[in-house]
C-alpha cells in the first residue's frame, strides 16, 4: 500500500536535502506568501493612516529586531548538521526549545518593560513582541522539515499562515475597522497558526522514525549545552545584528523625519523585500547541501559554481519583471500620496534604486551560504558585522546629507545607502569565502553585469530610456539554465523517491 507522501518522504532513509528540488518549493511557497503579503499591505494602506501604519511597521519590525537574539543561532546549526543524522533531528530540534526557552525566560520581560516604559503604545507593543516570539519559536520545526527533506511541508506552513493573516485583514477591512491593534492581532493569529502546522509537520516527518536516536549523534558540536552554544555563537550573533541591515534606513528617517516618510520607504521596501526571497529560499535550500558536502571541497565548490551561474540568470530576470510589476501594480495598490510627490517622493522611483541593491544580494548568495557551511563561521559573523556597520554609516550620512536639501532627496539616499551595503556584502563576502580566484577568472562577466545593474537601475529611477540597456544582461540567461539542469538532476546522485 502507497504510504501518504509525507510520511513516505520519512520512509526512505536515503532521502537527503536537494538545492533543486527544495528551491522550487522554498521559493514557490515565497512567491504565494508574497502575492498575499502584497494584498495584506494594500489592505492595511488603506484601512490606516499612514502614521498609524508607519508604527505598525515600526511595533512589528522593533521586536523582529530585538527578539532575534533569541533565536541563538542553533537552527541554522540544526540544517547544517542534521541532513547527516535525520534520526536525530528531532531531539536536536526538542534541544534547541529548551535552550531558547531559558533564553527567553531570561531576556523577554526586561526588554519589553523597558520598552513599555518608553512608548505610549502599550498595546501595540506587546502584540509586535508576540508576533516576534512566535515566529522565533517557529524556525526550529520548519528548519526541522527542511533539514530532513522536507521543504515542502516547511513551504505550506508559509502559505497557511499568509493566508490565515490576509484573511483576518480582509474581515476587519470590510467591518470597516481602523484600529491598528486589531490588524496587529490578526498578524499574531496567523503566526500562531503556522507556528503549530510547522510543529505537527515535524512531529509526523521527524518524530516518527523508525530508529529515533540522541541530539549528541548530530556531531561533536551536539555532545553538551556549552559545545553547542559556543558553535552557534557565530550564527546567534549575525541573527542579532542581520536585521538592522534591511531596516536601519527606516529607523533612521524615523528618528531624522517621521513615520509618513517611513510609510513611504516601507511601501518602497515591500516589493523589494518580495524580491529577497528568493535569494533567501536560495541560501536556505543550499545550507543543508554545502552542511552535507563542508569536508568534500571538490563537490562543496562545484554546488557553489553552479549556484553562481543561477544566481547570474536571475538578475536580468528579477530586474525586468521587479520594475514591470511596481511601474504597473503598485500604483492601483497603494494610495496616491505614495506616488505623487505629497510626502516627499515617489516609492515607485526608490523602489528602482533599491533593485540594484537586489541584484547584489542575489549575486552573493554562493559566498554568504559557503561562509555558513564553512569550518570557520565566525568569518560569516564577520561579513554581517561591517555589513551592519557600512549600513549605519551610509545611513546616517547620505540621509543626513539628503535632509539638508529636501525629504525626498533624504528618502532616495536610504535606498542608495541600502545598494551601498548590499554592494559591500557581495564583495567582502566573495574575499571571505576565498572565492577571489574564481571572481578574476570571470572578470569581465562581473564588471559588465554591476556596471549594466547599476546604470540600468538608476535610469529607472529617472524615468529614462537608458534603462534598455539592462536588457543586455539576458546574455547570461543561457549558462543559468543550463545550471539549473545540472543541479536538479544530480545534487545528490538522488534516488526516485528523492525527485518526487
Amino acid at each position: 500500500m502507497r504510504l501518504h507522501g509525507f510520511e513516505e518522504s520519512m520512509s526512505n532513509q536515503n532521502r537527503r536535502p536537494s538545492f533543486g528540488r527544495d528551491s522550487v518549493w522554498l521559493a514557490s511557497a515565497d512567491v504565494i506568501a508574497v502575492l498575499l503579503a502584497f494584498v495584506g499591505q494594500l489592505i492595511l494602506a488603506r484601512a490606516l493612516l499612514s502614521e498609524s501604519y508607519g508604527l505598525f511597521v515600526i511595533a512589528i519590525d522593533l521586536f523582529a529586531t530585538l527578539f532575534l537574539l533569541l533565536d541563538l543561532g542553533l537552527p541554522t546549526l540544526l540544517a547544517r548538521d542534521g541532513p547527516r543524522r535525520p534520526s536525530a533531528i528531532w531531539a536536536g530540534m526538542m534541544r534547541i526549545y529548551r535552550l531558547q526557552g531559558i533564553a527567553v525566560l531570561i531576556f523577554v520581560p526586561f526588554t519589553v518593560s523597558i520598552t513599555l516604559i518608553q512608548s505610549a503604545h502599550d498595546t501595540l507593543m506587546l502584540v509586535g513582541a508576540g508576533v516576534a516570539l512566535v515566529h522565533i519559536a517557529s524556525y526550529a520545526p520548519r528548519t526541522a522539515l527542511r533539514a530532513a527533506g522536507d521543504a515542502r511541508f516547511e513551504s505550506l506552513t508559509k502559505v497557511i499562515e499568509r493566508v490565515a493573516t490576509t484573511i483576518g485583514y480582509g474581515l476587519l477591512f470590510m467591518r470597516d475597522s481602523t484600529e491598528v491593534v486589531a490588524y496587529a492581532t490578526v498578524f499574531l493569529a496567523g503566526a500562531v497558526l503556522g507556528l503549530l502546522i510547522a510543529l505537527l509537520g515535524a512531529y509526523r516527518i521527524c518524530y516518527k522514525i523508525d530508529e529515533q536516536t540522541d541530539s549528541t549523534e548530530l556531531g561533536t558540536d551536539w555532545v553538551s549545552k556549552k559545545s553547542i552554544l559556543l558553535a552557534a555563537l557565530p550564527f546567534a550573533i549575525t541573527l542579532g545584528v542581520l536585521p538592522y541591515v534591511i531596516r536601519i534606513e527606516k529607523f533612521i528617517l524615523a528618528n531624522k523625519l517621521g513615520f509618513d516618510e517611513v510609510a513611504l520607504f516601507h511601501v518602497a521596501q515591500l516589493a523589494w523585500l518580495a524580491g529577497l526571497l528568493i535569494p533567501q529560499a536560495m541560501r536556505a535550500a543550499l545550507l543543508p547541501v554545502l552542511g552535507a558536502t563542508r569536508n568534500e571541497p571538490s563537490v562543496f565548490n562545484q554546488h557553489l559554481a553552479r549556484v553562481e551561474s543561477i544566481c547570474f540568470a536571475l538578475v536580468p530576470i528579477g530586474l525586468v519583471a521587479g520594475a514591470a510589476i511596481v511601474w504597473i501594480l503598485l500604483p492601483l495598490g497603494f494610495p496616491a500620496e505614495y506616488f505623487d510627490g505629497t510626502l516627499g517622493a515617489s516609492a515607485r522611483d526608490v523602489f528602482m534604486i533599491l533593485l540594484a541593491g537586489w541584484a547584489c544580494t542575489v549575486l552573493s548568495v554562493p559566498s554568504y551560504t559557503a561562509l555558513q557551511a564553512g569550518e570557520k563561521p565566525w568569518l560569516f559573523t564577520l561579513l554581517i558585522l561591517v555589513v551592519v556597520l557600512s549600513s549605519t554609516i551610509f545611513g546616517l550620512t547620505l540621509i543626513d546629507w539628503g535632509a539638508d536639501s529636501s525629504v525626498g532627496l533624504a528618502i532616495e539616499m536610504a535606498a542608495y545607502a541600502s545598494v551601498a551595503s548590499a554592494l559591500v556584502m557581495l564583495l567582502l563576502g566573495i574575499v571571505l569565502s576565498r572565492r577571489t580566484i574564481q571572481f578574476r577568472q570571470h572578470g569581465f562577466q562581473w564588471l559588465a553585469t554591476l556596471t549594466l545593474v547599476f546604470f540600468a537601475c538608476w535610469a529607472l529611477s529617472q524615468q529614462s530610456y537608458w534603462a534598455l540597456t539592462g536588457l543586455g544582461l539576458f546574455i547570461l540567461l543561457p549558462q543559468g539554465l543550463q545550471a539549473m539542469r545540472t543541479i536538479v538532476d544530480q545534487p545528490f546522485q538522488q534516488t526516485i523517491a528523492e525527485a518526487e
